[in-house]
This record gives structure tokens, C-alpha cells and sequence, in this order.
């Protein structure tokens, strides 16, 4: 029998019943199904709430046996033995099959190369090290540009050629403008270093750092009085002449900074 999903129609009228209204529906219900209807199959066919539903079932549970003889017909004499429970995969005669042994487990132990990949082990990789000598090589045209810079600059501001030892060696002789890039370039190269090593004292560094800014900046105002000096009055506007006059510095400070960081890297 299937049943809507909407209350069941007792009585003539779909309203929620009261228990004694719903026994015989209930009575009836359980000679269909042979046994007494669960508390939840009440609830959803008669639409009841639980505390109705636990009443109703204490009623057909209290009724006298249902008139149908082969519901609780008990048989005559002593109840037979419940046959045994055999389950289908299993015969019911013969000698027990011998079990089968389960299976090892292994464990899976997934070897994982250097590279993060699952496979047969490899040696490590050894990252190759990267060398400094390119960035020397690109610095020294810099260094080049910013040295002529310099002994221009030093030339046209009084220094020049002189005889430092005269009465002994007439024929030496020094262009003094040569200490101008040495003094400042060199050792804003050197203060760099010591400021990216990391192995002098606190003091020591903070010095080296800011005296290695120092340095580079004047560098770059001496290369910018330089070649606004030595521009021709037809030649680039003294802001693209800035921007170019500064670039040696600029690229010197960089590749210094790289080479010391590439050493100390490859150091480690």
C-alpha cells in the first residue's frame, strides 16, 4: 500500500486525531505489516508527535492478540531450537575451507631526489658558484670614465704635474690630480666593503656604511661639476648632462656592493 505524504484521512477529516480516534487505523496498520508499527512509523503515517505516538503504540501493545490466528499463534509443546544462521558465501555443510593468509603489508617509502621529485636517489646538486670577475670587468670602464673625470677636475681646479723630489730625481715626476679619485673613489669602494661584510664591529660598520655613502656622493657631484664645466654651450641641457655624469658612479657603487656580496657568498 502507498501512502501520500500528506495526513492520512481518519474519521472523515484530515485534522490531527486524538489516540482513541486513531486505534483502529492503528490495529489495522499492524495486521498489514504483521507486527507492531515502530513509534517513527506512527509519527510520519498518522502526522503525530512523539508523546501521541509512545500512547498509541502502549495501546496496540495492551490489545488482545488480533483475531488473524497466525499472527501470535504460539505452537503446541516446547519451542523448536532457532536453526542456525548461515551466511551465503559460507556452505552449509563440509569441512570449514582454510582461511587465506592476508596479505603483507609493505609500507611504501617513496625516495625523493634532491630536487623534490619521487625516484631513485641522486647525489646532491651542488649549486655551481657564481664568479666576480664579470663584475669587475663591467665596473672598469666606470672607473675609467669617473678616473678621467677626476684628473680633469683636478686639473682644471690647480692640480697638476710636480717634481717630488727635487735636487734627487729632477726627472720624476707626479700629476697630483691622480689623488683625487683615488682618495675618493677607492675608499668609498673599501668602506662598501666593510659595511656589506658583516665582520667588523657594530661601530665599525655603521661608519663604513655611511662614510661609503659619503664617498659616492661626492664622487657624483665632482663628475656632475666636471662635465658641466667641459660642456660645449651648444651640447646636451645641464639635466640630461646630470643624469649621464653620474652614471659611472652609480655603476661603480653597484658592481663593487655585487662583487663583495657574490664573494662572501661563496665564502660561506
Amino acid at each position: 500500500m502507498i501512502r501520500g505524504m500528506t495526513a492520512p484521512t481518519i474519521n472523515g477529516t484530515r485534522y490531527p486525531q486524538p489516540v482513541d480516534a486513531l486505534v483502529p487505523a492503528a490495529r489495522e496498520l499492524t495486521r498489514e505489516l504483521g507486527e507492531l508499527p515502530s513509534r517513527n512509523r506512527l509519527m510520519r503515517e498518522y502526522r503525530i508527535g512523539a508523546p501521541k505516538a509512545e500512547e498509541l503504540l502502549a495501546r496496540l501493545r495492551d490489545d488482545e492478540p488480533p483475531a488473524d490466528p497466525w499472527m501470535h499463534a504460539k505452537p503446541l509443546g516446547p519451542d523448536p531450537l532457532p536453526a542456525p544462521v548461515v551466511p551465503e558465501s559460507v556452505p552449509a555443510a563440509g569441512p570449514d575451507p582454510q582461511p587465506v593468509p592476508a596479505a603483507p603489508v609493505v609500507e611504501r617509502v617513496e625516495q625523493v631526489t634532491t630536487v623534490g621529485h619521487p625516484g631513485t636517489p641522486t647525489a646532491p646538486v651542488t649549486a655551481r658558484r657564481a664568479v666576480a670577475w664579470p663584475i669587475v670587468l663591467l665596473a672598469l670602464p666606470a672607473f675609467v670614465a669617473i678616473w678621467s673625470g677626476w684628473v680633469g677636475l683636478g686639473e682644471l681646479t690647480g692640480f697638476g704635474v710636480v717634481h717630488p723630489l727635487p735636487g734627487i730625481a729632477d726627472r720624476v715626476s707626479l700629476n697630483t690630480a691622480i689623488t683625487l679619485p683615488i682618495g675618493v673613489e677607492t675608499y668609498g669602494a673599501y668602506a662598501l666593503y666593510v659595511w656589506l661584510s658583516g665582520r667588523v664591529p657594530d661601530r665599525a660598520r655603521r661608519f663604513a656604511k655611511w662614510s661609503a655613502i659619503a664617498s659616492l656622493t661626492v664622487g657624483a657631484l665632482g663628475q656632475i661639476a666636471y662635465h658641466l664645466l667641459v660642456a660645449p654651450p651648444t651640447g646636451a641641457p645641464w639635466w640630461i648632462t646630470t643624469a649621464v655624469s653620474i652614471l659611472p658612479v652609480g655603476v661603480l657603487g653597484m658592481g663593487a656592493a655585487l662583487a663583495h656580496l657574490v664573494r662572501e657568498d661563496t665564502a660561506q
